[in-house]
């Protein structure tokens, strides 16, 4: 039972991490569909008013705050599950080695949430309504910094598919499936 409840606490962590990112750059790409194929007539009325270039820049600044909750929010939400899943894992025969992939994904979580997230928040906020011609120097920061957290998230999920297989693979599971 706790093998099954590991790889359950396992799959929520991953499926979060990925809704979470889809989120995120939907709420960019929303930006420019909306702007381009408004089906919205006050929208569009509105976008009139105040033109698309401010309309963009207050919708990308919307979407960068609502981004910047969500990871924190997520962020923190994940020590719970990671916390859980440790637990559950330490308990299993395989726990030796399985126990070193969440240590990892939890290792990245905490490089995520006490230096990578507040440096991607501070220096993305320094370009909130930045006019990008010519690119402003923080520009290359934050690229540089998404690069890295998206390194780190592909790093934390990949240890979490090993982890799911070993646990759905590992002998002991297979043997008590025989036994059934």
């Amino acid at each position: 039972m706790k093998r099954e409840a590991a790889a359950l606490c396992l799959g929520v962590w991953l499926m979060g991490t990925v809704c979470v990112s889809i989120v995120a750059t939907q709420n960019f790409y929303t930006i420019d569909r909306l702007l381009t194929r408004p089906d919205n007539a006050d929208f569009v009325q509105l976008v009139d008013q105040i033109g698309t270039s401010s309309a963009r820049d207050f919708l990308r600044y919307l979407s960068s705050e609502l981004n910047r909750l969500f990871f924190q929010i997520w962020n923190y939400a994940q020590f719970a599950i990671g916390g859980v899943t440790l637990w559950l894992v330490v308990g299993l025969r395989e726990a030796p080695k399985l126990k070193w992939f969440v240590l990892v994904m939890l290792a990245v979580l905490v490089v995520l949430t006490i230096w990578l997230t507040p440096q991607i928040v501070s220096v993305g906020r320094s370009l909130d309504f930045v006019p990008r011609d010519p690119p402003p120097a923080a520009l290359q920061t934050f690229g540089l910094l998404h690069a890295a957290y998206t390194i780190l998230e592909m790093l934390k999920l990949a240890a979490g598919v090993v982890a799911v297989i070993w646990i759905l693979h590992s002998p002991s599971r297979l043997e008590s499936k025989k036994a059934c």
